[in-house]
Order: C-alpha cells, then sequence, then structure tokens
C-alpha cells in the first residue's frame, strides 16, 4: 500500500478576503456589512449659521418663482426667519423653498440680475 498524502500548496499572491466569510459570535453569525451612513450630517444647521452669524444677505427663491431677498434672523426643523428692511418680517416655510443664495451672487455665476 502506498501512502499518499494530500497537500496544498502556499500561493502568498492569491488570498481569501477576510470579509467575505461571516463572524461567528455566541448568538449566530454575524455578516461584514458597511455601516449604514448617519442619518443627520448637520451640513444644513452648519450652513444656516453661518448666514446668521455673518448677516450675509440672502436670496429665497420659493416654488412659485416668487424671490424674498433679506438676511436670515433664525431657523429651525420646518421654516426660517427672514429680516428685511422696508418690509415686513417674514417667515417661510422650507417646504415652499426652491433654492436659497447669496445675494448678489447671481451676476457673478452668469445668472439674471
Amino acid at each position: 500500500m502506498v501512502n499518499r498524502r494530500m497537500f496544498r500548496p502556499g500561493f502568498p499572491d492569491v488570498k481569501e478576503p477576510a470579509s467575505a466569510r461571516p463572524q461567528h459570535t455566541n448568538g449566530g453569525v454575524i455578516p461584514n456589512k458597511k455601516p449604514a451612513p448617519p442619518e443627520m450630517t448637520h451640513a444644513e444647521n452648519f450652513y444656516w449659521v453661518k448666514q446668521m452669524q455673518s448677516h450675509t444677505p440672502m436670496a429665497v427663491v420659493l416654488e412659485n418663482g416668487e424671490v424674498l431677498k433679506g438676511t436670515v434672523e433664525w431657523y429651525d426643523r420646518d421654516c426660517i426667519k427672514l429680516t428685511r428692511t422696508g418690509s415686513p418680517n417674514l417667515l417661510v416655510f422650507k417646504r415652499v423653498i426652491k433654492y436659497v443664495y447669496k445675494d448678489g451672487e447671481e451676476s457673478a455665476s452668469g445668472g439674471e440680475e
């Protein structure tokens, strides 16, 4: 009888990715998954606070095309308070805002004035 031994050659260039195998814990198998992105990035908060602190003149374009100009005095989750000179101050709901830009930037970016 011939004693044949099976062997597995080592290939240092070819390796199994560690993430392909599930991790075992006491309770069961946990697959390696990429964590979900954060639900709140706070980018909007940072933007509004920056504009409020510098009293930047802003133009708020509503969904109907109307443009409101003033400075943002405060904001919350649903609305912003636009302080205007020579006109009444406004509380504008964010859901009716199409977009917002710094007043005076439309000519620098090639837009209509």
